[in-house]
């Protein structure tokens, strides 16, 4: 191999690459500065949705400037000033999601009292499983060198080990030889048999 490996939130855009296709509905759970969400649009193209969640409208504010900055037809992205725990009230009843993205801890350049809390981030992941086709990914991004971060790491991977292996296949890529608790991936996939 001639490359290096690659950090936390290079290997969650691999991910996502990998498992979206042009038409697949997909859920950004923290639109933060709009870095996924566009990533997301680009994968699912015109034919695709995008629902993305941010409890800051400044979080949303900038979603938006990137995608029109980026040429982007809104028509298909769906961004609401909402918690990602509520997106069951906004994704369509019976939709499946080929993949959902969270990058958990505080906005970058933005207030770092406001952070994500495992609470309202396990009931989105559960809200995101619940939608989640057969093979599709819950890739969660988790940054946890602030206050309340640890807390959070640890419920999510409490949860993560909770899950049935015979629905869902749940693994963390993480560094752990570096310094400065870098952040780490916890992927969950459904592997259930389709009915």
């Amino acid at each position: 191999m001639s490359e290096k490996l690659p950090n936390a939130l290079a290997y969650s855009h691999q991910l996502l690459k990998h498992i979206i296709s042009r038409g697949n509905t997909v859920v950004d759970c923290t639109v933060g500065n709009g870095n996924d969400t566009l990533l997301l649009a680009n994968l699912v193209g015109k034919t695709g949705s995008v629902y993305g969640f941010d409890i800051q409208q400044t979080a949303i504010n900038h979603t938006h400037d990137r995608l029109k900055a980026n040429g982007l037809n809104e028509e298909n992205i769906h961004l609401f000033t909402a918690s990602h725990s509520q997106l069951d009230h906004f994704l369509p009843k019976k939709s499946l999601i080929s993949a959902a993205i969270f990058n958990l801890g505080y906005l970058p350049g933005g207030d770092k009292s406001i952070i994500t809390h495992s609470e309202s981030t396990i009931e989105a992941i559960k809200g995101c499983l619940n939608h989640l086709k057969q093979n599709g990914l819950v890739v969660i991004v988790i940054y946890y060198g602030h206050p309340g971060g640890q807390t959070e790491k640890n419920a999510i991977l409490d949860f993560g080990k909770s899950l049935d292996q015979k629905k869902f296949a749940a693994l963390t890529y993480q560094f752990i030889n570096q310094k400065h608790e870098p952040p780490f991936v916890l992927v969950i996939q459904n592997i259930a048999p389709a009915v």
